[in-house]
Formats: C-alpha cells, structure tokens, sequence
C-alpha cells in the first residue's frame, strides 16, 4: 500500500529523528533525507520539515544545500536552524543572539491552523544561540516569547506565509517539553500538507524480521547481551528471525555493573527462554586495567567500548564462532549523541559506536535492528513482542556503566575565568535568596545541539521546588560556562571545595554501588520508580570543607526519549532518607539533587 509521506531534512540536529519518529505517531510515514538530495527525489513527499542544526546561520553555516526545495509546491515547516534558514530565503535577517535553553511561553499573535486547538500562551521548548531578526514581506509573526524576567520580547518565535505555504518555529515541537507539540506537529502534517494517516506501527514487526534474515542470510549472530530493554528486545527479535540455534548471547561483567546486576540478568533471560545459547564471563579486570589513570570521560568511553570488543573477540574465538555477525541493542539516540550522523556533533561517545564498531558496520558485520527507534518506540516494541512490562519499564542503564557515573580528575582543574564567572553566579543566587557557587569539576551536556564540557553551580538554601528550578534555570541562562545547578541536601553552605585526584578504582565502584542500591531501593519503596524516566547516581571526587572525597549526586529525570529531559522532584520523606543514609558513609563529602534540564545538561554526567 502505498503511504502519504513526509520528508525530514536532517541538518545533524539532534531531533531529526525524533521529528519522523512524531511524525510517524500520528500514522504518517516520515523519512529522513539529506539537505544535498535532488528536488526530484523529494518531490514525492505531501510535505517536508527542516530540521535543527549545531550549525550556525547567523555565520553561513551550511549554505550549500540544495535551496530548490523552496521551489517545490508542498507546504515547508523549518524548526530552529530550518525556521531560520527560511526566514533567509524569503528575505528575512537572522542574528547570533537572543539564545534560549529549556522552556518558555509562546504567545499566539492569532488563532491559525498550525495552532488550531491550542491556547493563546503555549509552553515550548528552546535551544538555540542563534534569533530571527526580521522577516520577508509576505510573511507574519505568528509568535513570540519573553526573555525571562526582563519583559523583553523575542520575536519570530513563530511565523508563517500562507502564500507560500511556508513556516518557522524557533522552537521544538517535536520534544516532548513543547506541552502540545504533538498537536502542532499533527496540524502540520493531517491540517496543511493534507497527509492521509494509513501508516501504522503495527507492520513494523514483520518488516523487521524479513530485514534481519536477509541481512543475515545463511549466517549467525552473537549478541551482547547487558539486561537492558534495548538488548533484551533486540534478542527477542533475533530469536524469532533466525531461530535460537543461531543466536549466541553473551554477557560481560566489566565491573561497572550495579549491585547484584549480573546475576539478575542471567536469571532474566532464562526466564524469557533465551538461555540455551547465554555466555556469561567476568571480565572486571579487563575493562579496570584498560581503564588505568585515565581521567577524560571520552577517552573512558572508548576505553570501555573498546575492551567490549576485545573481550567479544576472544570470547567468540573461545566459542568458536568468530564468523558470526555482531548483533546490538542500538538505538537512535546512541548515534546522535556521537554524532554518527552526517552533520551531528558528538555529545559524548557511546560504546556501541567507537571507532571499531563503525568500521565493523561499514564492513556489514553488524545487525542492529532497533537503530532507528527511540526509548519509547523500543518499549512499545517489547510489549508487542511479550516481554513482561517489569522488564519492559526498567530504568534505562548506560552501556559503560558506572563508569560515567563514577567522574574521575586530575585535581588540577582550571575554571577559567574564576572570579568573574563566581562572581555572576553568586550574584544571580543572592537574587533568589541563596547561595550559589561554582564547583571545581566538570560535566558533559548539550548546548543548540553542541557538546559542552562544563562546571556545575551549587545551590544551598531552603527554597520550593519551582523556586529552586526557576534560580537554576535563570543561573544556567545568565552565566556562560556552566551547563548544570544541583541542590545542596548537606548540611549549611559549603566554605571550600577541592578537586581530588582520581581514577576509576574497585573501592569507588564499591561505594558507588552502595549509594545508587540506597537511591534505587528508596525509589521503590516511595512507589515513585515506575515515574521517573531514570536517575543516575553519580560521584564526584570533591572535597568539603576539607571533608570526605566524593561528593554523591543524584539525578532523577523526567523523559520519554532520553532526548530532552526534566528534573523530577523527590518527596521530602525519601530525601530526609538519603541524607540520613548516605551523608554518614565513609568517604562521603555532601550530598545533591541535579536540577539541571536536557539540556543543557545531558542526562549522564559523563
């Protein structure tokens, strides 16, 4: 049968797929294309959307893609980099400046199609540095937002030609934060471009399983198996693509596992009948000894990524199966985030696409049948396929572990800029009525679709929930050269912080399991995990007040794609619980609660 469809330009944005995936929820085939393709070829599409990009177009940042498709006679809707590209073409003027991150209040200059059912003030979600300045003469302002608490208005956060049939969003309405950005999305595609909704999930099933097999043809596969949702449904569909005979799963203790976890998942996948071909092997020294002084969070990723492979290699010739493909459980965020699309940039490296894996799959020696789905399509995917939704809805886990939760240094890190950036942090604070201060250590997050590496503010001070989000949100736009705000849950305000040397080692892994099992088990007990989207429990080597070596972050989060991500609030009763239970731990320098969105901080620390 043959689909409506629409065409997403992928700019390397780290939404792009994320925009087909909406796309597709409202039953409409979407489908990447490239900014380089022909007119001819997209010719076909009812519509097309251009999505974001860490480029700049205030700069000229990619200027040489294929302008025809404004010729084309279907309607356009540009998203931030593609909202102002198009407001370019059609004689509009675009500035480096007017930046926004997390969300913000639209207001509606009109009531119009793209906006029909919605109010006139919409919460949206911004991440950009570049603004449009201005605009073409056939076209309108159809939004704006205010900059903060200075009242200041931002123009052109919306705007439209219905001559052209062309409009702009500087904002996301494909993440989840824009509140009704599936609506807009929808009147879009089924409204404006007129898309029949007949394409289905349903389908996705069998079409996977026929691509597997001729994928793999006459020949095998071994799979790394960590207990996740994304490798247990990826085993589940090998299984039914090719039959248990031809399916090796293999399970690597590397050390960075959480308490008890291997052991769980050896018993998770005997009772999803997947065990006749299970390999279990303890290769905690591998992965520690590769691992050594290292102190870099990329660097650590690859190191892990790469002994993954290593021990896979030896594994398999042990078994003698080394013709076999490799099978993983990759999802599209995994690619993104290291920007293993054509124009993205890397957020942070993930271990199943170091270098070795991209060339393993260049060469067709890698099967990954969840490559182009995101967190929520995968779980959807495993109910359909049977898998018991407490497996199903489990906490997503990083591939490397603890080993991006336990944050390692040199000791010695230089904040640039030290007084003058102190200075504006704690000034911004004061405003609030609490302390705010730069901590000596960094973290990875994500700016306008850019990796930042970058420091964190502690917050100390009473204050309710939505006034502590409203000082870190403020801080986090105020104040360049940081990407994250925790909440201080020790006692008082901090007098010192000192950056420890340190590496990852088997006593901090001990201690770190020990607090995320505390976390873990609260969670549960508070009837809040089924909740909360994930929550990282992180160390960092920061003395106090000449006190302890780690300081103990957590991060529960609020999410659907790992996309974009919101800090969850935990009830006073359970936070009373962890300061009790984990400030007395030995080594233990303060504890905090990560207020920080996605962005600018990524959901990981590392």
């Amino acid at each position: 049968m043959e689909h409506d469809a629409v065409a997403v330009i992928d700019f390397g944005g780290q939404y792009a797929h994320l925009i087909a995936t909406k796309v597709r929820r409202h039953h409409v085939l979407a489908e990447i294309r490239q900014p380089e393709d022909s007119t001819e070829d997209l010719r076909r599409y009812k519509g097309i959307i251009i999505s974001g990009s860490p480029a700049l177009s205030s700069q000229g940042d990619e200027s040489r893609y294929n302008k025809e498709i404004y010729d084309l006679e279907v309607p356009i809707l540009g998203l931030c980099f593609g909202h102002q590209e198009m407001a370019k073409h059609y004689g509009g003027t675009v500035v480096h400046g007017g930046r926004e991150w997390a969300q913000s209040d639209m207001h509606l200059v009109r009531e119009h199609p793209l906006f029909e059912g919605l109010g006139p003030v919409e919460r949206v979600w911004m991440s950009h540095f570049d603004s449009v300045a201005d605009i073409g003469p056939d076209f309108e302002e159809l939004g704006y937002t205010m900059l903060g608490e200075t009242g200041k208005i931002h123009r052109y956060a919306a705007i439209g030609s219905d001559k052209h049939r062309r409009y702009g969003f500087q904002f996301h309405p494909e993440v989840d934060n824009t509140v009704h950005g599936d609506a807009m999305i929808a009147n879009f595609v089924i409204n404006i471009c007129g898309c029949e909704p007949t394409w289905a999930m349903g389908g996705y099933i069998e079409e996977e399983l026929d691509r597997i097999r001729r994928q793999v043809e006459d020949r095998s596969v071994f799979l790394l198996a960590s207990g996740g949702v994304d490798s247990t449904v990826a085993a589940k569909l090998f299984g039914m693509a090719l039959g248990a005979d031809r399916l090796r799963l293999l399970h690597i203790d590397n050390g960075l596992m959480r308490k008890s976890e291997s052991q769980s998942v050896l018993e998770m996948f005997k009772e999803l009948g997947l065990s006749e071909n299970l390999h279990f092997v303890d290769a905690t020294e591998d992965f520690l000894e590769a691992l050594g002084d290292e102190v870099d969070p990329e660097k650590k990723r690859a190191i892990i990524g790469n002994t993954f492979i290593d021990v896979f290699e030896r594994e398999a010739k042990r078994l003698g199966i080394e013709d076999h493909l490799l099978g993983q459980g990759t999802i599209y965020p995994d690619t993104i985030e290291t920007g293993g699309t054509k124009r993205a940039d890397t957020i942070k490296t993930h271990h199943n696409r170091v270098p070795i894996i991209s060339r393993m799959i260049e060469e067709g020696k890698v099967v990954e049948p969840l490559s182009e789905l995101y967190k929520v399509e995968v779980r959807e995917l495993g109910e359909k396929l049977g898998i018991p939704k407490d497996l199903v809805w489990r906490h997503p886990f990083p591939g490397p572990g603890l080993g991006v939760r336990l944050l390692c240094s040199s000791g010695q890190e230089p904040i640039a800029n030290l007084d003058s950036l102190s200075e504006t942090v704690a000034e911004e604070g004061a405003r609030f009525g609490i302390d705010a201060q730069v901590l000596p250590i960094k973290s990875v997050g994500v700016k306008a679709d850019l990796r930042s590496y970058e420091h964190p503010v502690m917050l100390s001070g009473d204050m309710e929930w939505t006034q502590l989000l409203e000082a870190a949100g403020t801080i986090l736009k105020t104040a360049k050269g940081i990407n994250r705000c925790v909440w201080n849950l020790g006692p008082g305000t901090p007098g010192s912080f000192k950056a420890l040397s340190a590496c990852i080692t088997s006593e901090r892994l001990e201690l770190l399991r020990e607090v995320d099992h505390l976390v873990m088990d609260g969670l549960k007990r508070h009837g809040i995990y089924d909740s909360i989207w994930q929550c990282p429990t992180v160390l960092a080597p920061l003395e106090i007040d000449g006190k302890g070596e780690e300081l103990c972050i957590i991060r529960p989060v609020h999410s659907e794609r790992a996309m974009t991500a919101s800090a969850a609030q935990l009830p006073p009763t359970l936070v009373r619980e962890l300061q009790e239970s984990i400030l007395p731990l030995s080594g233990i320098s303060g504890l905090s609660l990560d207020l920080t969105s996605k962005p600018p901080g990524t959901i990981e620390w590392e």
